[in-house]
This record gives C-alpha cells, structure tokens and sequence, in this order.
C-alpha cells in the first residue's frame, strides 16, 4: 500500500525552518516517519511543495520518491498527488511531524482497516494523551466514547479521493501517536523522551 507522507507546509508556528527535516535523536523527523513505513512493508511517497525546497533537496539526495505538489494546503496537495499518481486502492496519508510512529503501529491501523470494510479509516488517540495542548482541544470529537484527537495518519480509498469517503474512526490509547511535533514545548519532550533508537517508555 503506498504512503502519501505530507510534508509541504512550512511549520511556522515550531520556528525551526522546514518542519521535517527538524531532528530528533541526530535524525530529521520525516526519516523516522519513512522508515516506520518501509519496515512495515508501504511504499512511501513524499509529498513535498515549493513551500519546502530544503525538504525537496532532502529527498533527491536520499533518494526518496517524491511528488512535488502545488503547495496549496494538506488537502488540496493530497488530493493533486492521488490524482496525478493515479492511485485508486487505498493509501495511508501521514503527516511528516509523528516521529514516535512505529511499524508496528501502522500494521495495527492496516488490519483495522482490513476488518473495518469501509473506504476509509480515521486515526484518533484519547485527548488525555495530550495534557495542555489546547491545539488538539479545538479538534476534539468523542470515539468509542472518549474524546479524542486526530493522530495524523489515515487510510483513504484513491478512486474517490475528491468525495466525501464514509470511514471507520479507530481510537489507539498510544502516547507515541500523541507526539505531534507542532511547537518548542513539543519538540522538547520528545527529544527528552528519545534516549534510544527504539524510543521506549512512550506507549
């Protein structure tokens, strides 16, 4: 299954150039991101813009397939990339800031998937998870009874990328889901919590 990773806004608000080629542990965090996805078996794609060239040149040098969208927005970019790349079987999208993600994770999302038998499927993680981040609380909906936020990775059906897709919300009670890299503040805890490759002590 083919991974659009989505790296083509410029991450303002963390104020450290190009969001995804900020580091964690010595390594860029869309690194973290692509290698969860190739241990566990995707193809991944870098969507980056002319928002990011320093990402772009990243991924040439790397030698990351890469798509170079418009730069119009997550949406917009996400939907010009299926287009252009003429996918019509699903697809996961991931955003380039969940540095904690894990193969084991996303196989987890792909058989929820599998078993779900809806177009798509929306990844969501409890909002205790997120203490005092008031971002994720204005994008708070209750799953499975709990009020959760989006975790940034998701399965989407290609051939109706433009359509509203009925989906199945999955909620995962995972901490390394929670890790969105979007200020200094967040930054900093994981940074704090990486004290090895593998990252323990994050679930």
């Amino acid at each position: 299954m083919l991974a659009l990773i989505m790296a083509g806004g410029e991450g303002s608000r963390l104020g450290l150039g190009e969001k995804p080629l900020v580091t964690i542990g010595g390594i860029p965090m869309i690194r973290h991101v692509i290698d969860a996805f190739r241990e566990a078996g995707h193809e991944p794609v870098v969507v980056a813009s002319p928002r990011t060239p320093m990402t772009l040149n990243w991924c040439r040098v790397q030698g990351i397939t890469l798509f170079s969208a418009e730069g119009r927005g997550y949406i917009p970019d996400l939907v010009e990339a299926v287009t252009d790349l003429e996918e019509t079987g699903p697809l996961f999208t991931s955003t380039s800031d969940l540095p904690c993600l894990t193969a084991d994770l996303i196989r987890t999302i792909e058989s929820a998937y599998r078993s779900a038998g809806t177009p798509a499927l929306s990844v969501w993680v409890p909002l205790d998870l997120y203490p005092g981040n008031a971002e994720c609380r204005e994008y708070t909906e209750v799953v499975d009874g709990v009020p959760a936020c989006p975790a940034g990775i998701n399965i989407l059906l290609g051939s109706v990328i433009t359509a509203p897709q009925e989906e199945t919300p999955l909620l995962l009670r995972n901490r390394r889901l929670a890790y969105h890299v979007n200020t200094r503040k967040e930054l900093e805890q994981v940074r704090a919590a990486d004290s090895s490759r593998n990252r323990p002590g994050l679930t």
